[in-house]
C-alpha cells in the first residue's frame, strides 16, 4: 500500500487524490444573486446534508489560485446570506457542467447553460426550473479552512423551503429512479445513480 504525506505534495496533487477517493460526490447546482441582482449559477461537488433539525446543508467553494480568490458564488452568499441548492439530474448534467465556466461576475451563467431562472419563495436567489428539486437556503455560517489558494470554504445553510417535483415524492420519500441524480468522480468523469443495491440496516 502506498502511503502519502499531503504536506510533501502540491495542492493540485492532493486535490487529485481527494477527488479520486471521495466518490461518488453529489452535485449541488448553486444559484445566487449579487447585491445588484445579477444572477449566478455554478456546480459544486463538495456538497452534503448536515442535519435535519434544523435542515442544514453544506457546499464547499474552494479558493481559486489566481485573481480574486473568492468565486462569484461565495461572494454573493457573503453579501446576501442566501442561496439555492438545485439538485442535478441526468437531464441537466450537461447544463450544470456548462455553468462551471469561469466568466466575469456580470455574466449570467443561466444563459450560458441554457437554464431557466424562476423566482424563489423566501430567498432572493432564483431557482433552476429544470432541476427536479430545489432547496432554498439561508446562510448559517461560513468557515475558512485556509485563506490561501486551494483553501476550503464550508458554506452552511438552513433549508427554509423544499421544492420537489410532485411525481418524485410519496410520504416524504423520494423515488431515486425518477430523481435520476448524477454525481462526480475525478477529472471529467461523472456517474449515474441507476445501478443500486439494498442492504438492511442491522437492528
Amino acid at each position: 500500500m502506498l502511503t502519502i504525506n499531503p504536506s510533501e505534495h502540491s495542492v493540485l496533487e492532493v486535490y487529485k487524490l481527494m477527488t479520486g477517493l471521495i466518490v461518488p460526490r453529489p452535485v449541488a447546482l448553486v444559484s445566487t444573486v449579487d447585491i445588484d441582482g445579477v444572477p449566478n449559477v455554478a456546480p459544486f461537488s463538495f456538497f452534503s446534508g448536515v442535519g435535519s433539525n434544523p435542515p442544514t446543508v453544506l457546499f464547499c467553494p474552494s479558493l481559486r489560485a489566481s485573481g480574486d480568490h473568492r468565486k462569484d458564488t461565495l461572494r454573493n452568499v457573503e453579501q446576501t446570506g442566501e442561496f439555492v441548492i438545485n439538485i442535478v439530474s441526468d437531464a441537466i448534467a450537461g447544463a450544470a457542467n456548462a455553468a462551471a465556466a469561469e466568466v466575469s461576475p456580470d455574466v449570467d451563467e443561466f444563459q450560458i447553460a441554457g437554464l431557466t431562472a424562476i423566482p424563489s419563495e423566501v430567498v432572493r436567489a432564483p431557482r433552476v426550473a429544470e432541476s427536479p428539486a430545489q432547496l432554498e437556503c439561508k446562510l448559517l455560517q461560513i468557515v475558512f479552512t485556509n485563506q490561501a489558494p486551494g483553501g476550503g470554504v464550508i458554506v452552511l445553510g438552513q433549508i427554509v423551503r423544499f421544492h420537489v417535483n410532485a411525481e418524485l415524492e410519496q410520504n416524504f420519500r423520494i423515488d431515486p429512479v425518477k430523481l435520476d441524480a448524477v454525481g462526480r468522480m475525478a477529472g471529467n468523469t461523472w456517474v449515474h445513480t441507476r445501478e443500486r443495491f439494498e442492504l438492511e440496516r442491522p437492528k
